[in-house]
C-alpha cells in the first residue's frame, strides 16, 4: 500500500505567509543601506572601503536563515506518513454544509464576523463527528463544491480553513442553487440526507429557494437553516488588499449599507425542506442543535478504508533546522581570512 502523507497541524502552515514578508524587508533593507552608502561614495567603491564586507555571504546567510525558518514551520505542521489501511464500519448520514459567504458574511454583529463564527462553529462539529460524510458547499450568486463528501475530517478541516468571502466571484445569495448542487452531489445510495444551510438569508430570489427545498424534501433530504446575524444588522466591513478595514459598504447615494436577518425566509425555507430553523447569536450558533435532530435519522452502515497507523515525520524538518543553524553560526558578515585562499564567496574572473 502507497503511503499517504498529510499535516498533523496543518494550520500551521500559514506560518509560511512570513518567507515573502522577510525577503520584502530584506530588500528594503539593502536597498537603504545603498542609499546611506552613496551619501559618502559611490557604491562601485564600498569593496575597496569595506574589504571585510561580503555581499554573497550575507545574501548566502538570508537564505539559510529563510531555510531554517521554513524547516521549523514545516516541523511544527508534523509531515505524517500513513501506511496502515484497515477496513471498518461505520453508521452514519450524508450530510453537506452550504455556506454564504457573501460580502454581507462579513458583517460582526455576530463576533468575530457572521462567516468566521460559522467557520468556528463548523470546525467544531467536524471534531465530534463519528461515522457521518461530510461535505461542504459555498455559494453567493453562484454555488460551488468546495468539498465533496467524505470521511475525511483532517481534510473538511483544511478545506474550510481557505473558506472566505473571496472564495466566489459573483455576489448574491443564491440559496435554491446551493440546495440543487447539494442534491446533485449526493452520493446515490440509501444513507439518509441532510442539508445545512448557513446564511444571513438575504436572498433575492426567494421562490427559487422555496421549490428546491420542496423539490429535496419529495427526495427525503432534510433541509435545515441557520440565520446568522442580528435582527438590527449591521454595516458590512470593506477591506484593502492588504486585510486591513478601510471603512464599510456604502450605497449609489454614499449611505452605509445595513445588512439584516432575513429569519423569515430561512425559516420558510427550513419548513418546505422537512428540517428546523435556528437563529444564531453571539453565544451559540445552534449548529449542535441541529445535528442532535439529525443524528435521530435512520443511519446506514457503510464499509470503508481508513489509514489507522501514522508515522510523525517532523523530526527530518527539525533536524534540518538544527544543521541550517549550525551553518549559519559559522557564516559571519566578515570576511575570514582563511577564505581569501579559496574565494568562497567571490566572483570569478
Amino acid at each position: 500500500m502507497e503511503n499517504v502523507l498529510r499535516f498533523e497541524h496543518p494550520e500551521y502552515l500559514y506560518g509560511l505567509i512570513i518567507i515573502p514578508l522577510l525577503i520584502i524587508i530584506y530588500i528594503l533593507i539593502r536597498l537603504r543601506q545603498d542609499k546611506i552608502f552613496k551619501r559618502f561614495a559611490e557604491v562601485e567603491m564600498r569593496d575597496y572601503l569595506v574589504p571585510q564586507r561580503s555581499g554573497r555571504r550575507n545574501v548566502c546567510k538570508f537564505v539559510v536563515f529563510l531555510l531554517m525558518i521554513a524547516c521549523l514551520i514545516l516541523g511544527l505542521a508534523n509531515l505524517q506518513s500513513g501506511s496502515k489501511m484497515e477496513e471498518v464500519k461505520r453508521e452514519g448520514i450524508d450530510l453537506y454544509i452550504a455556506v454564504d459567504v457573501s460580502n454581507s458574511m462579513n458583517a460582526q454583529d455576530i463576533v468575530p464576523s457572521r462567516l468566521d463564527r460559522s467557520k468556528q462553529a463548523i470546525n467544531k462539529l467536524i471534531g465530534d463527528l463519528q461515522g457521518d460524510r461530510l461535505g461542504v458547499i459555498v455559494f453567493a450568486e453562484k454555488a460551488f463544491v468546495q468539498l465533496p463528501i467524505t470521511t475525511d475530517y483532517g481534510a473538511a478541516k483544511m478545506f474550510l480553513s481557505s473558506v472566505n468571502t473571496s472564495s466566489v466571484a459573483s455576489q448574491g445569495t443564491a440559496i435554491g442553487e446551493a440546495i440543487a448542487l447539494a442534491m446533485k452531489s449526493f452520493p446515490e445510495d440509501e444513507r439518509s440526507k441532510a442539508v445545512i444551510i448557513i446564511s444571513d438569508g438575504e436572498d433575492h430570489e426567494n421562490d427559487a429557494a422555496m421549490s428546491a427545498a420542496k423539490e429535496a424534501a419529495k427526495k427525503g433530504i432534510k433541509i435545515y437553516t441557520i440565520g446568522m446575524g442580528l435582527p438590527d444588522g449591521a454595516p458590512i466591513p470593506e477591506y484593502n488588499q492588504y486585510g486591513r478595514m478601510v471603512g464599510y459598504k456604502k450605497d449609489k447615494s454614499g449611505n452605509t449599507i445595513v445588512t439584516r436577518l432575513d429569519e423569515n425566509m430561512l425559516r420558510c425555507i427550513a419548513d418546505a425542506g422537512g428540517g428546523m430553523y435556528v437563529r444564531a447569536n453571539n453565544s451559540n450558533v445552534g449548529l449542535e442543535k441541529i445535528y442532535e435532530d439529525i443524528s435521530k435519522m435512520d443511519k446506514t452502515e457503510i464499509e470503508t478504508q481508513v489509514f489507522t497507523d501514522y508515522e510523525d515525520q517532523f523530526q527530518w524538518f527539525v533536524g534540518t533546522a538544527i544543521i541550517l543553524l549550525l551553518v549559519l553560526i559559522f557564516m559571519s558578515s566578515g570576511k575570514k581570512a582563511w577564505e581569501t585562499k579559496f574565494n568562497i564567496f567571490e566572483r570569478k574572473g
